[in-house]
């Protein structure tokens, strides 16, 4: 019987010729990431100090810390912070990253996303390294024990392999596609488990789509997301690779929890209505809704493959008078870009507001909404209160969606805009 890519780099980390699901392990990640935040990094720090005597970590070159949150500073507590994961990052030689942009791109970017490398972080979204065949987990609960051990006690997780065939409809883009898996498979249908993509509709995608897919893996309840490296993940990823490991793979009869085919030939574009990511509904069915603010960025959108669509959808046309239009490439890199292919003049000339890269208009520190309010969003959550008060909505769409929307101060179909 085979294993999972999940379980091959399991057992390399743990040391052991094979793992299984449910396997208790102790496992030594590769790289250990974090961004520094109130209640994070902080009391990790201190905890380390305090409760463990640490005053330091033992292999600097493990770790990595990324200021992407608070950017620029607005409070001197804010910059306090920063500059204390500075100080930290300083004192023990472990690299910080500022203002290169959101830090699981940037990680990417950095050589982290390595083929078969098992990384850990607090915050789930670092699943999106997924797209290169890295097991990139958050540990939410556990992440001091990445800090002051080699090793992390964990279970290895059982895998869901979804295999997506068909070929997309214009107009329709990865984030669809995520949000449709939703829909058919549950929000809590990979609960605990690693969410593996596959299939002949994976291997047509681009790096920037996988890498929305891997993203968003927890709302369908996984620990992660990863998708077996190719021909179009492998040459990125060598090229900045900070270890030399052999990728590993998928066994044709690895053992899966579950496995499923979805056939996303037919599939359009969707809305997901607040207040839950769980909420995919077809776009046409939520026409003419007015919404007066869109935002195009987040860890989970703003890469290329978003701002030329967008691009594509606003040239030549503008935002409508008093649409308030946030555009938020991902990463420093991107935006460089982004300017040179000339999409950002093409969003600015059409009315949008490009800020740098950072996660503030995720979260809601800026661009925030008043009561009443509605925004389209390719940010990653539309919880109420996400984007500012708690009686403001946010509708997720695709990053041509945003740009139609913008146009009609409804939500609207981009692919009229795309013919």
């Amino acid at each position: 019987m085979g294993s999972t890519i999940a379980e091959k780099i399991l057992a390399r980390a743990s040391g052991q010729v094979r793992v299984n699901a449910g396997d208790n392990i102790q496992a030594k990640p590769d790289f250990v990431v974090a961004y520094d935040f109130p209640g994070y990094t902080d009391v990790i720090f201190k905890q380390m100090k305090d409760e463990f005597g640490l005053t330091g970590v033992k292999d600097p070159s493990r770790y990595a810390l990324f200021i992407d949150h608070m950017v620029p500073a607005v409070t001197p507590q804010e910059e306090e912070l920063h500059q204390n994961t500075r100080d930290w990052g300083a004192l023990n030689h472990v690299p910080v990253y500022e203002r290169k942009g959101i830090g699981h791109q940037v990680a990417s970017e950095l050589g982290y996303a390595t083929p078969g490398a098992f990384v850990v972080h607090f915050d789930g979204h670092i699943s999106q390294l997924g797209t290169f065949g890295t097991l990139a987990m958050g540990v939410r609960r556990h992440l001091i024990e990445s800090f002051v051990n080699e090793k992390i006690r964990m279970a290895v997780p059982a895998t869901t392999r979804v295999d997506l065939v068909g070929q997309l409809q214009a107009g329709v883009m990865a984030r669809d596609v995520f949000h449709h898996v939703v829909r058919v498979l549950g929000p809590a249908s990979c609960r605990f488990q690693v969410l593996e993509f596959g299939g002949e509709a994976i291997a047509d995608m681009g790096i920037d789509a996988r890498q929305t897919l891997t993203c968003l893996a927890m709302f369908t309840g996984a620990v992660t997301a990863i998708i077996n490296p190719d021909q179009v993940t492998l040459p990125y990823a060598q090229e900045r690779a900070r270890l030399t490991i052999e990728p590993l793979y998928s066994d044709r009869d690895a053992t899966y929890a579950a496995r499923h085919t979805i056939d996303i030939s037919q599939l359009e574009p969707v809305v997901v209505i607040p207040p839950s990511p769980a909420n995919t509904r077809n776009l046409v069915d939520h026409l003419g809704l007015p919404v007066q603010v869109g935002y195009l960025g987040s860890c989970a959108s703003g890469r290329l493959e978003d701002l030329r669509a967008a691009a594509h959808v606003l040239r030549g046309r503008h935002v409508k008078p008093g649409f308030q239009l946030h555009v938020v490439p991902t990463s420093q890199e991107i935006m460089r870009q982004a300017a040179q292919e000339g999409l950002l003049t093409d969003l600015i000339a059409a009315g949008a507001f490009i800020s740098s890269p950072s996660c503030d208009y995720c979260f809601g520190r800026l661009g925030v909404m008043s009561a009443g309010q509605r925004a389209v969003s390719t940010g990653t959550l539309n919880v109420r209160g996400r984007m500012g008060s708690t009686d403001s909505e946010i509708f997720i769409v695709n990053a041509a969606a945003v740009a139609a929307a913008a146009i009609e101060g409804q939500i609207a179909d981009p692919r009229p805009y795309l013919r």
